[in-house]
C-alpha cells in the first residue's frame, strides 16, 4: 500500500477506533487511490487525505418532544456536514434506532464522492436522529401516529435549522424520513426562518418539490446498470432479477425494471423476504408499494393473500432462487455478506448494481471483483436520488418545474455520465471494468482539485 495512505488510514482508526461503519467507508475508498496519489504530489503535500477523512463540522442535539399522551420524550440528533469544496453540504436525513455517529459518518463521507460523481456542484453531509417513526413510544406494536411525527420534526427542525439553508446546507430525505416527514421540517423552517427558500428537498409537488424525487434513487440504478451492461452488449430485457428492501429505492428499482422486460423475484422488509417464482407483476407491485406507503404493512400478511409468492421469515433476498442474473440491494449497509455473494455467483450472477448505501460487505465485493462480474459501489449506481435533488435545488433557485420526460431525460444523462467518467478513471488507472477503482478515483480528484485551489481551509 501506498505509505501516505498506510499513515492516514492508521492515524484515523486510532481517533475513530470504535466507528466501525465509518472506518469500513473510508478504508474502502483510501485503499483504491494509490494511482492517483502517486501521479500528483500535489496532494500529499496539502495534506488532502487527512483533512477528507474529518468533517468539517459534526453537530449533535438533542430533541425533546411530547407523545400523545402528554409524556416528554427525548432523542439524539445529528448534522454531518463533512466536505463543502464543490458546493452546499448535501445529503439525506435518516430517522432509525440504527442511528450513530458512526453510521452518519460513514453515510456523509460516502456522500462526498456520490455528489461529486453527479457533476453537480455539491458537498457531502448527512444526519438525522435515533427516533424511531415505526415504533410507538407508548404503544407496542404500533407506529407513531402522524401527531407524534409532527411534533418530533418540529423539534428536530427548531435545533437544526441554525445550521442549513439554500447556500449552506441542504437535507433531504433518507430512511423513515419521506413525504409527511420533509413536509413537516419544512413547515417549521419556514416558520422559524421567516422566508420560502429549497431548505431541503424531496418536498411535494404543491410547495417545490420536484417530479421524478421519489424515483430518482431506484430508476437511477437501473439506467447504470444498463449501462454496464450496453458495455457487454446486453440489455436488462429477460433479466431475473433480485431486489432487497420496500422502500422507494427498492420498489422503484422493481417498477422500472418490470418496464424494461426484466423479472423481479424477490423483495425484502425487516420480518423477512417474498418470493415470486414467475415474477413480481405490475399488479402485485403496485399492492406492494400500496402495503408499505399507505397501510404500513408487513410482508408476511401480503405473501397470504397472494398466489404465487412465498414469505421466508427472516430471510434475505439473496438466497431465495435457483438461477439469477442480476441483484440490486437496495435495503440497508452490509446486507449482503460473502456467504450471499458466494450463492449469487453460484447460481449465475453476472450484474450487482448497489441501489443502498455500501449494502456489501468486504467480503462480498472482494468475491464480486475477483469473479470480475459487473458490480457498481452504491456512491456512483444509487447517485440517482442526490442528482435529482440537485435538479429540485435547480427548479427552486428558478422558480419553475420540470416536466417528469424533462426531469427523467436529466436523470438518464446524468448517471450515463456517472457510469462513463467512472469507466473512464478505472481504464485511465489499469484497472478497467472495474467501477469500485473507478468511481472512488473520479469522485476523489474532483474534490481534490477544488481543495487544493482553495488553499488550506
Amino acid at each position: 500500500m501506498n505509505k501516505y495512505i498506510e499513515t492516514v488510514l492508521a492515524d484515523v482508526r486510532a481517533k475513530n477506533a470504535d466507528q466501525k461503519e465509518f472506518l469500513q467507508a473510508v478504508e474502502e475508498v483510501l485503499t483504491t487511490l494509490a494511482p492517483v496519489i502517486e501521479a500528483n504530489k500535489a496532494y500529499e503535500e496539502n495534506a488532502i487525505l487527512e483533512r477528507l477523512v474529518q468533517p468539517e463540522r459534526t453537530i449533535i442535539f438533542r430533541v425533546p418532544w411530547v407523545d400523545d399522551k402528554g409524556k416528554v420524550r427525548v432523542n439524539r440528533g445529528y448534522r454531518i456536514q463533512f466536505n463543502s469544496a464543490i458546493g452546499p453540504y448535501k445529503g439525506g436525513l435518516r430517522f432509525d434506532p440504527s442511528v450513530n455517529l458512526s453510521v452518519l459518518k460513514f453515510l456523509a463521507f460516502e456522500q462526498i464522492f456520490k455528489n461529486s460523481l453527479t457533476t453537480l456542484p455539491m458537498g457531502g453531509g448527512k444526519g438525522g436522529s435515533d427516533f424511531n417513526p415505526k415504533q410507538s413510544p407508548h404503544t407496542p406494536g404500533k407506529r407513531c401516529s402522524d401527531g407524534e411525527v409532527m411534533r418530533f420534526c418540529q423539534s428536530f427542525m427548531t435545533a437544526l435549522y441554525h445550521y442549513i439553508g439554500a447556500d449552506t446546507d441542504v437535507p433531504a430525505g433518507d430512511m423513515n424520513v419521506g413525504g409527511r416527514e420533509i413536509g413537516y421540517l419544512f413547515g417549521q423552517y419556514k416558520r422559524l426562518a421567516n422566508e420560502w427558500t429549497g431548505v431541503l428537498t424531496g418536498k411535494g409537488l404543491s410547495f417545490g418539490g420536484s417530479l421524478i424525487r421519489p424515483e430518482a434513487t431506484g430508476y437511477g440504478d437501473i439506467y447504470f446498470a444498463e449501462n454496464m451492461l450496453a458495455k457487454r452488449g446486453e440489455t436488462i430485457e429477460g433479466k431475473r432479477c433480485v431486489v432487497s428492501g420496500s422502500g422507494n429505492v427498492a420498489s422503484f428499482a422493481a417498477e422500472k425494471l418490470i418496464a424494461l422486460g426484466a423479472k423481479v423475484l424477490t423483495l425484502s422488509d425487516r420480518s423477512g423476504a417474498i418470493y415470486a417464482k414467475d415474477g413480481i407483476s405490475d399488479n402485485m407491485l403496485k399492492d406492494i408499494m400500496h402495503l408499505k406507503t399507505v397501510e404500513r404493512g408487513e410482508f408476511a400478511d401480503f405473501a397470504k393473500k397472494t398466489k404465487g409468492v412465498k414469505f421466508f421469515k427472516g430471510a434475505n433476498s439473496w438466497q431465495l432462487a435457483d438461477k439469477i442474473d442480476c441483484a440490486f440491494p437496495c435495503a440497508r449497509q452490509n446486507e449482503l455478506n460473502g456467504e450471499d455473494a458466494a450463492y449469487l455467483l453460484k447460481h449465475g450472477c453476472t450484474l450487482v448494481g448497489e441501489g443502498a448505501n455500501m449494502p456489501s460487505t468486504p467480503e462480498a465485493i472482494n468475491a464480486f471483483l475477483k469473479a470480475k462480474i459487473m458490480f457498481s459501489p452504491g456512491k456512483a449506481s444509487n447517485a440517482g436520488g442526490v442528482a435529482t435533488s440537485g435538479l429540485e435545488m435547480s427548479q427552486n433557485s428558478e422558480r419553475i418545474s420540470w416536466t417528469r420526460e424533462q426531469v427523467d431525460n436529466r436523470l438518464r444523462d446524468i448517471m450515463k455520465a456517472i457510469h462513463d467518467n467512472a469507466w473512464e478513471a478505472a481504464e485511465k488507472y489499469g484497472k478497467k471494468g472495474n467501477y469500485v477503482v473507478g468511481a472512488n478515483i473520479a469522485g476523489f480528484t474532483k474534490v481534490a482539485d477544488a481543495m487544493v485551489a482553495q488553499g488550506i481551509c
